[in-house]
């Protein structure tokens, strides 16, 4: 499925559950949000997205601590786990998915290389985290971790 296939049927899923979402998107820059929008009527369900590429953003508009960040790195499944829940809690969404990662081609490291991405998805409350580590060159990783997060929260509300 292409991209806008998948937000198509992440939308129309969401709204057969009466449900909305929000996002919040480091390594993918907003590509999520920017594929939930093409889908016309995405309003009835989408309620907002945030980009917080710098740490700082994460503490400040999510509310991630900054000791998480601190402790476990802002590629960590607890950084991913609580910008999904900030983004449901401050955007006002049923349901969130966060994704924060290494995209290159540098920044990796052995313990995180490059095409690493944490996904964090908060649905009612419950949150939940994935890692996933792509092949490929930026686009490629930025791309796939898009598709991913889109899959993978439709998954989860079904």
């Amino acid at each position: 499925m292409t991209v806008t296939e998948l937000a198509g049927d992440l939308l129309a899923t969401l709204g057969g559950r009466s449900m909305t979402m929000a996002s919040a998107e480091s390594c993918t820059g907003g590509m999520v949000a920017a594929a939930i929008t093409d889908i016309p009527g995405a309003s009835a369900v989408f309620r907002g997205g945030v980009v917080v590429y710098s740490n700082d953003a994460k503490v400040r508009l999510l509310g991630v601590q900054a000791q998480t960040i601190a402790s476990f790195g802002a590629v960590s499944a607890q950084t991913a786990q609580e910008m999904a829940s900030g983004a449901a809690r401050t955007i006002g969404a049923d349901c969130a998915v966060a994704i924060t990662g290494i995209a290159g081609p540098d920044g990796g490291s052995a313990d995180k290389p490059v095409g690493t991405v944490w996904f964090g998805f908060a649905v009612r409350g419950a949150t939940t985290v994935e890692c996933v580590h792509f092949d490929g060159d930026r686009r490629r990783i930025r791309e796939a971790a898009t598709a991913w997060a889109l899959t993978r929260l439709c998954v989860l509300v079904r």
